[in-house]
């Protein structure tokens, strides 16, 4: 008995896979060779979004992009750290509020960086990444070739230092240039 049961079990995936892999020919088949203006026009797509990546606000608006993309990547996985410190079973009392402390300021660095970047791309720059951290404020701005003008960067610091209890000497002004 146990033997035919088996058997059916294996014959019975065996037609499964027998299936999928009919099915999978036949789909394949169904689409033919490809179309010449099908093809044309996905390489001219191709060109026209690679004639944008070269256009320098396309590049400084990527690379603006790409840093919070990097920022909140790291900030995620640093939350679920402290989260699965936090939550372990054999977590201490301490471990518990070192977890969630952190987890606050954590939630207060990102609120304050996001307050930071509206202020700023209200004042007129089209784009910023801020990083506050260690002691340390950078903000990153678009520039032009000539660089960022004196009166840019007090705004920054007008900002910076009225938002925070940064000083000054604390910030950094990264220029990015298209």
């Amino acid at each position: 008995m146990k033997n035919r049961k088996r058997n059916i079990t294996m014959i019975a995936v065996l037609l499964f896979v027998c299936a999928a892999v009919l099915l999978n020919w036949s789909y394949n088949n169904r689409w033919g060779e490809p179309d010449a203006e099908m093809v044309s026009a996905e390489d001219e797509a191709l060109a026209q979004a690679n004639a944008l990546s070269a256009d320098g606000e396309s590049v400084t608006a990527s690379y603006f992009a790409e840093a919070r993309l990097t920022r909140q990547v790291s900030r995620d996985e640093a939350l679920q750290l402290l989260q699965s410190a936090a939550t372990a079973e054999t977590a201490s009392q301490e471990t518990i509020d070192s977890a969630m402390s952190a987890i606050s300021a954590m939630a207060t660095t990102s609120m304050k960086e996001a307050q930071i970047e509206n202020l700023l791309i209200a004042k007129e720059f089209a784009d910023c990444v801020v990083y506050i951290g260690d002691g340390r404020i950078t903000v990153a701005v678009p520039a032009p070739e000539e660089g960022l003008s004196e009166d840019a960067v007090a705004r920054i610091t007008e900002i910076i230092c009225s938002e925070t209890e940064y000083e000054a000497s604390q910030l950094s002004i990264i220029q990015v240039k298209a």
